[in-house]
């Protein structure tokens, strides 16, 4: 009897032993699953149960691509749009303990989401005293997240009077273009007031040290060298995103390497004009296909 006893006791140990070893698998293995298919500001979406937080899907993988890089820094952001202050619990949970949250929203309520490492400020993005008085105050910006009001005026104010202070490798990105085919937000398509018609210009000025040569002269009038050429590294559009990259620029250089062993080839426009200006005697370098 006592023998049946300790078979049953044992076989009752390897049970639990089993049932333990498929359990610990079975967290490892969706781990694994969980970490291959989603990065960790999607899992923390995926899993939140605190504070509301709203976003479109395809979000998470933008952030990951020009964020990650601030990991675990003393990064200073700022969010426009706190609604009910999820976002501002999911950055700093991504960033770390030493990065500095500044949230802004036009509800005096978000006033009570301040806490350690987080501030808050209360006023309207459309006012461009207010967005004067918050770039005063904040004393630097690494990331500048716009997911304020959306209007047209609110995003391109935003962007006018807070661009210029995102610090030198910093970003901006601006969420919820789709507002600038939405009416009531003062959009429409290829309205000139929208956003994205506005933000389109910012292509030009990226390009404007090539505006400077001759051959571009005559169509480039007014596009000169800025501030914005000088410190934008790139602009990226996406599903209802954009995004500014901030690098120190100078003046592009290009040179060559390796042996010229065929005939450069021109247009035959090109071939006209090199004869034309030699019979008048002047020189300028010509462009190539390569300029």
């Amino acid at each position: 009897m006592l023998a049946l006893e300790n078979r049953e006791f044992y076989r009752r140990i390897v049970v639990a032993q089993n049932l333990l070893f498929s359990f610990i698998m079975l967290v490892f293995l969706s781990g694994l699953y969980k970490n291959k298919n989603m990065n960790d500001l999607e899992n923390y979406f995926k899993q939140n149960t605190g504070r509301l937080i709203d976003k479109w899907h395809h979000y998470f993988e933008i952030y990951e691509k020009h964020f990650s890089r601030f990991r675990g820094t003393e990064v200073h952001i700022v969010e426009f749009g706190v609604s009910q202050g999820g976002s501002l619990q999911m950055w700093k949970q991504y960033f770390g303990e030493n990065c500095k949250i500044y949230g802004v929203d036009i509800n005096p309520h978000c006033e009570k989401f301040a806490e350690e490492g987080i501030e808050i400020y209360i006023g309207d993005q459309a006012d461009r005293k207010f967005l004067r008085s918050l770039a005063e105050k904040i004393p630097r910006i690494d990331i500048l997240i716009d997911d304020g009001g959306h209007t047209m005026r609110q995003q391109k104010n935003t962007f006018k009077e807070l661009f210029p202070y995102v610090s030198e490798n910093g970003v901006y990105l601006c969420e919820d273009l789709h507002t600038s085919y939405w009416f009531p937000w003062g959009g429409g398509y290829r309205w000139p007031f929208s956003f994205i018609e506005y933000s389109k210009r910012y292509i030009d000025n990226l390009h404007a040290w090539h505006a400077a040569s001759w051959c571009s002269k005559p169509l480039s009038w007014g596009l000169k060298v800025s501030d914005f050429t000088r410190s934008a590294h790139s602009l990226t559009y996406y599903d209802t995103i954009f995004v500014v990259e901030k690098a120190p620029k100078l003046e592009p250089t290009r040179s060559e390497t390796g042996t010229r062993t065929i005939p450069d080839w021109s247009p035959p426009w090109l071939i006209r004009l090199k004869a034309i200006l030699k019979v008048l005697g002047i020189k300028i370098k010509y462009p190539t296909m390569r300029d």
